[in-house]
């Protein structure tokens, strides 16, 4: 039957969605790779609602141009997720949003952005951990990184917490970056150019991960989707594919579309 209720989406403080997005983090369960952009101030907040009852929160940050057009988070909770759809078109309306950049394991969002947007591509692979490995090589120690260490020259990454010494020589470093959602940290490494193709990026990543665990985090990860080396380097390291980010242009008719206006389908 047909309700007289009304969907919108409302302007507000981060501290308004906090309540909402602690429940996005408990069932998503991943590593949320934009996650800093919210305290660092870069993004919008928006409350869902259904009449005046919130029911969600949808976030938008900047991704072509300097104000901010991206969808990038969308949450729902389950009594309303049903009302998904009218949900979003409303948040799209409100927030003028011209983009969905969405990680594929987010199931709600990856949804609307096939419902909502055309043009979609993927730029980086995520991966969690999977397996513990036990690489082993000769004369091999990876170790904290000392202040008189000489380490070479970084093309990539940044100079990492950990190195890995090979008989006295520094052949790779390696870390993890802690600003991302609780539990999880993301790796990086970097091998000397000289030194690729000899295990060193694996050998270094698996020993990491012990690292990143005692200091109580969960190692995650992610590399660019055409760089099949650091994607090998990873699954090597016991790390498994677990997403894809993935970016694609709202429909016209979608960012015209405006529904607070009407009654909400319920059924019954």
């Amino acid at each position: 039957m047909i309700v007289d209720m009304t969907a919108h989406a409302v302007k507000v403080t981060l501290e308004d969605i906090q309540s909402f997005r602690t429940l996005f983090l408990q069932e998503t369960n991943f590593q949320i790779r934009y996650d800093a952009c919210h305290v660092r101030g870069w993004t919008d907040s928006y409350l869902l609602k259904i009449d005046d009852v919130a029911v969600g929160y949808g976030s938008i940050k900047g991704l072509q141009r300097a104000d901010r057009d991206a969808v990038f988070e969308f949450y729902v909770i389950p009594p309303f997720r049903k009302w998904s759809s009218l949900l979003f078109t409303e948040l799209v309306a409100a927030a003028k949003a011209t983009y969905i950049e969405c990680q594929s394991n987010d199931l709600l969002l990856s949804s609307m952005l096939h419902e909502f947007a055309h043009k979609i591509s993927a730029d980086t692979v995520l991966f969690e951990d999977h397996v513990v490995t036990e690489h082993k090589i000769a004369d091999a120690v990876v170790r904290l990184k000392h202040d008189d260490d000489r380490v070479f020259e970084h093309a990539v990454e940044p100079l990492g917490e950990y190195v890995l010494d090979v008989g006295g020589e520094l052949v790779a470093t390696a870390g993890f970056l802690l600003h991302y959602n609780m539990p999880f940290a993301d790796l990086y490494m970097e091998v000397r150019r000289d030194q690729w193709g000899r295990g060193f990026g694996s050998f270094i990543l698996q020993e990491v991960k012990k690292a990143c665990y005692v200091a109580g985090r969960v190692p995650a990860a992610r590399c660019g989707i055409d760089n099949n080396a650091s994607r090998a380097t990873l699954i090597k390291a016991g790390m498994r594919v677990c997403g894809f980010m993935l970016i694609g242009t709202i429909k016209a008719e979608n960012r015209s579309l405006h529904t607070s206006c009407g009654p909400v389908p319920k059924e019954g």
